[in-house]
């Protein structure tokens, strides 16, 4: 009885972030469900731009834009599942400050590091973790994990918060949608590649070395398989739902949904992306994820974020390149557009006491 209740919870709350917007959902739980808002559709010329933007680019790609404030989205394959890479990281740093909110953890625990806990590719953290080993606090590894997106930091905490299952049950509770997370970059990686994990990958550059001794035909092969059905996919759509509850404050406690979007706003990766396309002004909290590559093929280029215009207005925004051999301009150019598009829409659709400077009315 109790696991149908758990199914029921689980259905009501992703009802909640896909039909209400404004809907009243319990800060920690998100399972309470007391009314439904039935989202207005999108502007039909922003909606067509992210339409042709989406269709122009070179390779398989899903665009969300949703307004946080009155719940439409403007998307291009919004509801297909894209591999998400660091955007992962979202969820586990979601997971650590539910178990924060419960009690369960708190900012300023020691975790202590050794060699044998360090991951694969990006991960600053290893040069700190010496022969002796490092002790970091939970929050150092969050701003590590999300603003440096340090594979290492990640994948400890997610064993510090009890695991991958611990992870996907807040996914799971927070009624997130087509969200899957949880895994640690160490065993997702290799098995993306068709390899086992193996401790000494961790070192320098071990694992790169090992997939270079794979044929090219099973790697893509296996590459293949990933892309059509990733262990760590997301939905665009999901996604800028989930950061919208985040900025609304349905998904955590006050202090920390502000931690938690304090830390975005100083994300150091994805520059040229997202970010590149803003006019002066705009705020960007956000997280970025770059996936394998195989020849001139690249895989899960990513940017996910908050973004909010000089005047207080925000919108939830998803760009997630799937499987591509566009060139690295081309790639960078899509995620600068689709910035640039949202900010010249918004420009043109300001309310008429903004235009003459007015503040905006606060909304409800």
């Amino acid at each position: 009885m109790h696991k149908l209740f758990q199914m029921l919870a689980a259905l009501v709350a992703a009802v909640t972030a896909t039909f209400a917007p404004h809907g009243d959902v319990h800060p920690t739980s998100g399972a309470l469900l007391r009314h439904v808002v039935i989202a207005p559709p999108a502007p039909a010329d922003l909606a067509e731009q992210v339409r042709q933007l989406g269709q122009g680019f070179n390779g398989h790609v899903g665009i969300a834009i949703h307004d946080i404030d009155t719940g439409w989205t403007a998307a291009w394959n919004g509801d297909q599942l894209f591999p998400q890479q660091s955007v992962a990281k979202l969820w586990v740093a979601l997971a650590t400050f539910q178990q924060i909110d419960e009690g369960r953890q708190h900012l300023e625990d020691p975790v202590f590091l050794t060699r044998d806990d360090l991951s694969l590719f990006h991960q600053p953290i290893a040069a700190k973790v010496g022969a002796n080993g490092y002790t970091a606090t939970v929050d150092e590894l969050l701003f590590d994990a999300l603003a440096k997106s340090d594979n290492a930091a990640n994948d400890a905490l997610i064993r510090h918060a009890g695991g991958p299952d611990a992870v996907r049950d807040v996914v799971v509770q927070k009624g997130l949608g087509a969200i899957r997370a949880g895994e640690e970059e160490r065993m997702l990686e290799p098995r993306i590649a068709g390899m086992e994990w193996r401790p000494e990958y961790t070192q320098g550059w071990a694992f790169q070395t090992a997939r270079e001794t794979l044929p090219e035909a099973y790697r893509k092969a296996k590459l293949d398989e990933y892309v059509a059905d990733p262990d760590d996919g997301a939905s665009p759509d999901a996604i800028t739902l989930s950061l919208a509850r985040l900025k609304k404050g349905q998904l955590l406690s006050q202090a920390s949904t502000q931690h938690f979007l304090d830390i975005l706003t100083q994300t150091e990766t994805g520059a040229r992306r997202l970010k590149g396309g803003l006019p002066d002004g705009w705020i960007i909290q956000h997280k970025t994820g770059t996936g394998q590559e195989l020849g001139a093929r690249e895989t899960g280029w990513n940017d996910v974020g908050i973004i909010t215009a000089p005047d207080g207005r925000a919108y939830a925004v998803a760009v997630m390149i799937g499987d591509t051999t566009a060139p690295l301009d081309a790639r960078i150019g899509l995620f600068q557009k689709v910035a640039r598009a949202l900010a010249e829409w918004h420009a043109h659709n300001l309310p008429a006491q903004q235009q003459a400077g007015e503040a905006p009315a606060k909304q409800g």
